[in-house]
Formats: C-alpha cells, structure tokens, sequence
C-alpha cells in the first residue's frame, strides 16, 4: 500500500480536497489517521463473490440501481486507533433515496441514511480477519446497517449479523449446503457452498 502525501484534520476536508479536479485520485484510499492509504486491489475470487451474490440479487428482485458491486465510499466512525474513517464494502444494497445522494460522488456520508445491507469478503490473513469480523462489524453497526453479511472463503464460512435495538446480533455462521438468509431479500435462497464458490457449485 502507498500513502498519498496530504494530511487532513477531517473527514469533510478530505471530501473537499478530493472534490477537486486536479486532486482526482485513481484507485480506492481509506482515511486513516488524517492520511491517505491505498487500497491493494481485491483478488479474481473476492470479486468473484460479490458479482456473484450482486447478480443473484438482482434476480431475486432488487432493483438493479440499488445494488452496488464495490466503488461506493462509505463514511464510518473512528472507533478504534488506526480505523480508517471511510470503507469500500464489496457489495452494497442501498436505500431508495440513496441513487440520488449519490449521483455526483460515490460517498455515502454519516449525514445520509446508511446502506441497507453490507458484504464483505474477507481475504487471507489475520490482519484481514480482524478488520471484517471486528472493525468493520462494529463502525458498520455504529452507523446503522441493517443486515452485513462476513463471506469467508478461508474459512469456508458466511456470517450473517442484523441490527436489533442498535446492536449486531449474529443470527448464525453458515456452512456448505446451509441456506443463507437475508433479512434483506427474503425471495434470495443460497447456499453457503454457492456464494464462497461465486456460483460455480
């Protein structure tokens, strides 16, 4: 990963700074600390997945501009040290105001309502493992997201979480052929097996 050299002392300098046309920034950077992080880029099988469950969302009903593989920057709270202060979820299912908020910037800032349902697909290692089941898990729920789903090939397993009385509460960690449920589209019926396989089993 490589640091942009610009410092910010919040969140909405940055949204400014990088509004501007001669600080267009190519690729994806997290906030963290007032610096710029670039993000490694996602690998053919996490990508894999999220097109995947994209698709099989779309078919089961949600309109398809409301589902966002990936590019969409998302503002979350600094909880912990080291937190970036934004995420990129690797598949988002959005609110029906939120096409509009977001017609000129792909952020969806902590002033707009949060997206409906998050999915993160975890890559290799500890550092990974961390992030998605715990960082992630908690400035996802400090901001509202009703369902966030943790797809996990190294550990061939898909966590589901939902939001009850502002709190995550994990409805259960699926397994190959154990049905997945979403909150979020009920009409969607996948396996474990089919989702960490992007759909090739």
């Amino acid at each position: 990963m490589t640091q942009a050299k610009v410092r910010f002392a919040s969140f909405e300098e940055y949204l400014v700074w990088s509004d501007a046309p001669e600080n267009y920034l190519e690729g994806r950077y997290e906030l963290v600390d007032g610096e710029l992080v670039e993000l490694m880029p996602e690998s053919g099988r996490n990508l894999a997945i999220a097109r995947f469950v994209f698709f099989m969302l779309v078919a089961a009903g949600i309109p398809l501009e409301f589902v966002m593989q990936g590019g969409i920057e998302v503002q979350v709270p600094v909880l912990q040290t080291g937190d970036a202060a934004n995420r990129f979820p690797d598949l988002l299912v959005l609110r029906e105001e939120h096409p509009a908020l977001i017609e000129k910037r792909a952020t969806i800032t902590r002033e707009m309502p949060p997206p409906r349902m998050l999915v993160e697909v975890v890559s290799p290692g500890n550092r990974n493992q961390e992030r998605d089941y715990n960082r992630k898990l908690s400035q996802y729920q400090a901001i509202g997201v009703d369902e966030y789903w943790i797809a996990d090939p190294t550990r061939e397993m898909v966590s589901v979480f939902i939001l009850k009385q502002n709190n995550y509460r994990k409805v259960g960690e699926f397994r190959s052929s154990d049905i997945v449920p979403c909150l979020t589209c009920l009409e969607l019926r996948l396996t474990a097996e089919q989702i960490l396989s992007g759909g090739h089993k």
